[in-house]
């Protein structure tokens, strides 16, 4: 049975229009009217047990939404979800148990007192055996080397300090299934780099179910082989990173340094000119006939160093939601 199973989920909001002015305060009191905002529209997908999935998406769609459901905290409107076999949003507290909800603009710890004193507070709310905690939290603060800081003020923490901090509240409790929603927005290349470490570590080292939604697709590159692509409510794409690639983006990039400066038109020859700059030009070629295009380029240009890597996945995400948006 897979760790996460949604079936044909839909979720529609209802929201309120107010006419403007003061005339349409007092008609809303007498008639109020609603529109039906359709945030998921039949998604379905399985996640197996242990699996790190990227869950991306443009702003508004339905990245949240979805983990919002998966994790309890919204009804939906109509399908199926098991979540280690329970109803999410029935809230059991076995189950509550089991999960955590980490979301990077969200603050659990108390900003006037130490990070300690909230872990503290999760021990007693999921009734962590002292045993249990003292060995989480040496798990976790050696994980994320935080062991000097934990009793210093929140308010005094720098940014990556308090996200660090956030984690090890939301991960004391050992939950089997992880909600990531953008856990490194606002932070440093430095400590996004950290917090990708950690979380590859954390799957790797106690089987964790995770689910990861960002904005960096350095995020997703580094950490999921596959990913789930959402757009205005439905999936558009499901399946390993690397076969997204292949068909969106069946190309790859032939970067060279020149010794001379040559005409465009010999180096439009040999594909589309992505980048030019002399000596330095950047060519996008179809990825069946680059081993025979860098042959050739190599016979018929002065080159003095050549490159061949693959697309760039920001771009190709951009070009997904570009095509489907």
């Amino acid at each position: 049975m897979p760790a996460i199973d949604v079936k044909n989920l839909t979720k529609i909001y209802s929201v309120f229009q107010k006419e403007p002015g003061f005339s349409g305060t007092i008609k809303s009191l007498f008639r109020r009217k609603y529109q039906k905002i359709k945030a998921l529209e039949d998604i379905s997908f399985e996640i197996k047990e242990g699996e790190l999935v990227g869950f991306i998406g443009p702003n508004g769609a339905g990245k949240t939404t979805t983990l919002k459901c998966l994790s309890g905290l919204l009804y939906p409107t109509s399908g199926q979800i098991s979540v280690l076999g329970y109803r999410p949003w029935q809230r059991q507290e076995n189950f509550l148990k089991e999960i955590a909800f980490v979301m990077g603009q969200k603050n659990q710890l108390w900003w006037e007192l130490p990070p300690m004193e909230t872990f503290l507070l999760n021990k007693e709310i999921y009734d962590i055996p002292q045993s249990q905690f003292k060995k989480a939290l040496a798990d976790l603060t050696q994980l994320l080397s935080v062991g000097d800081i934990v009793n210093t003020p929140t308010k005094k923490l720098s940014l990556g300090q308090r996200m660090k901090c956030e984690l090890i509240a939301s991960l004391l409790h050992s939950p089997q299934v992880l909600f990531l929603d953008e856990p490194t927005i606002g932070l440093d290349v430095v400590m996004q780099s950290k917090l990708r470490e950690f979380i590859g570590e954390y799957n790797r080292k106690f089987g964790a179910t995770i689910i990861l939604t960002s904005h960096y697709m350095g995020d997703v590159q580094a950490l999921c082989r596959r990913v789930i692509i959402i757009s205005v409510g439905q999936i558009i794409f499901d399946g390993q990173l690397s076969k997204l690639v292949q068909k969106y983006a069946p190309y790859k990039l032939i970067s060279l340094v020149l010794q001379k400066e040559t005409e465009v038109s010999q180096i439009l020859s040999f594909g589309e000119i992505k980048f030019i700059d002399f000596p330095r030009v950047a060519l996008k070629v179809s990825s069946k006939d680059v081993k025979i295009t860098a042959t050739r380029i190599l016979k018929e240009l002065p080159v003095e160093d050549l490159n061949i890597e693959d697309a760039d996945i920001e771009e190709v995400i951009r070009d997904v939601f570009g095509n489907k948006g």
